[in-house]
């Protein structure tokens, strides 16, 4: 008599769940290596952005490419400017380059990254189904990059400007201004530090809102999955 054995319903979605824990592993790692990011720029002591911390960046940024599955457009041209600022940043180290020569470009650099990597996360969860740690973890990751992205744009400022971004009283340092980003995005607004020029305090108020939006559509993001995942167990 042939068999009749059937797959059991448990094990059919073996595989999705296998790459869903591979990429709630893949945030992590994103996560970890922003960390190491952002200790290696908040512990300078100037404005201009350390080569090693840069480099750090760089692979975080490979990393939300490889996790996200980006197109392969936005990495071609994310990589090229990377790749240029990337060389420049082991030239400075191997060659001792100092100053706005490389500050400037490797502000530059980094803005633009910081800028390309939390749309390419969004755009990866856009469109996805449920609560689970993928999606908590891609939510901060977004979040932490957002606030990194408007550090830089500060330092940007700060590169050009002939005034201290917070005034002659405070350190204008890129740790001061990873700080001040991280505060203003959380609108935490501890009031040490402020920007004293108008385009500094317009940046500000624009991080603001994009901090709050930010919370409200990452909140309802994660409600929306946990209400199409409730859905789809009671419909079964």
């Amino acid at each position: 008599m042939p068999r009749t054995d059937t797959v059991k319903p448990e094990h059919s979605d073996t595989p999705p769940r296998r790459r869903r824990d591979g990429q709630a592993r893949g945030y992590a790692i994103i996560l970890v290596l922003l960390v190491v990011s952002y200790g290696l720029c908040a512990a300078q002591p100037s404005t201009d952005p350390s080569p090693w911390a840069f480099l750090a960046m760089l692979a975080t940024i490979a990393m939300v490419f490889y996790v996200t599955r980006a197109r392969n457009l936005v990495q071609r041209v994310s990589w090229v400017v990377l790749s240029v600022a990337g060389a420049s940043a082991v030239a400075a180290v191997l060659f001792g380059v100092e100053g706005p020569l490389l500050a400037i470009p490797l502000s530059t650099a980094s803005m633009i990254a910081l800028l390309v990597a939390p749309w390419a996360i969004i755009a990866h969860q856009v469109n996805r189904r449920g609560l689970d740690l993928e999606a908590l973890l891609a939510a901060i990751t977004a979040y932490i990059l957002v606030g990194m992205f408007f550090a830089f744009v500060y330092n940007l400022i700060s590169q050009f400007s002939p005034t201290p971004m917070f005034g002659d009283e405070n350190l204008d340092s890129l740790g001061n201004q990873l700080f001040f980003s991280f505060t203003t995005l959380t609108t935490t607004g501890y009031g040490n530090l402020v920007p004293v020029g108008t385009t500094g305090q317009g940046i500000a108020i624009a991080e603001a809102i994009t901090g709050q939006l930010f919370l409200i559509t990452a909140v309802a993001r994660i409600m929306r999955g946990a209400s199409a995942k409730r859905a789809a167990s009671s419909d079964a």
